[in-house]
């Protein structure tokens, strides 16, 4: 199985061949990781709709396409949240189109992977300046979370969310937490995060949902093929319902 992802320029991409390998280490599915063209490497909502333009993703997907690739997830949370839910969703319908196959986006998996959690109630820890993280927030509460809490880390730009250290995202994360919130979100694909994922949750002793492993998650939820792995957070070591 060939998973497909649509990643804007570079910063944590390889969060998820990493994770992919992780789950599948017998090599039966593998991550290819098609990176598209951006304008500005910005974290402003003109900048990122500009990112997410059709014409930059069907490029990306046209490869993917020639790759025979089984799936397409667009791997920018912010690229797809600018949008607000229902413009992910026909951001999502377009890329089904010009893929022809199955298609999704970061924002959307984070809205079914906190259903197949069954979590309601969540604080965010986002890297983006405070008027972005505010949009990511917006697409969760209408997508019927209760956002107790968020916290904004302020990095203007994806180059530098990629070289955070893990102790830093550990005490950001913690930061944001809230009793309240039976799960804490970490919304930034430009972030690495898989790798810690299980060292998160022993810290805030709740699950932690991060934007790269739930791409990987999504990507598998489109081909009904979502294994059990320990390790890697909550969202995959339990059995969990997927629609």
């Amino acid at each position: 199985m060939r998973l497909g992802f649509l990643y804007p320029d570079h910063a944590a991409e390889d969060d998820l061949p990493w994770l992919v390998e992780t789950l599948f280490p017998d090599g039966s599915v593998v991550a290819d990781v098609v990176h598209t063209s951006i304008g500005e490497d910005a974290h402003t909502v003109a900048a990122l709709r500009e990112t997410a333009s059709r014409w930059r993703l069907r490029e990306g997907t046209e490869v993917l396409r020639r790759n025979r690739a089984d799936v397409a997830v667009w791997a920018c949370t912010s690229g797809s949240f600018v949008f607000g839910l229902a413009g992910a969703r026909r951001q999502a319908e377009a890329l089904a189109e010009d893929f022809q196959g199955p298609a999704s986006s970061t924002s959307l998996a984070f809205v079914y992977a906190l259903a197949a959690l069954d979590v309601r109630s969540i604080a965010i820890a986002a890297s983006y300046p405070e008027p972005l993280a505010r949009h990511f927030t917006s697409l969760l509460t209408e997508a019927g979370q209760n956002v107790v809490s968020h916290g904004s880390r302020g990095i203007f730009t994806a180059a530098e969310v990629g070289l955070l250290p893990d102790d830093e995202v550990t005490r950001f994360v913690c930061d944001a937490d809230d009793d309240r919130a039976q799960a804490i979100v970490v919304p930034d694909t430009a972030l690495h995060s898989v790798r810690i994922v299980d060292e998160l949750e022993r810290a805030v002793g709740k699950p932690v949902v991060t934007a790269n492993q739930v791409s990987v998650w999504e990507a598998l939820r489109l081909r009904g093929a979502i294994p059990r792995c320990p390790g890697v957070g909550s969202l995959f070591a339990q059995t969990t319902t997927v629609h």
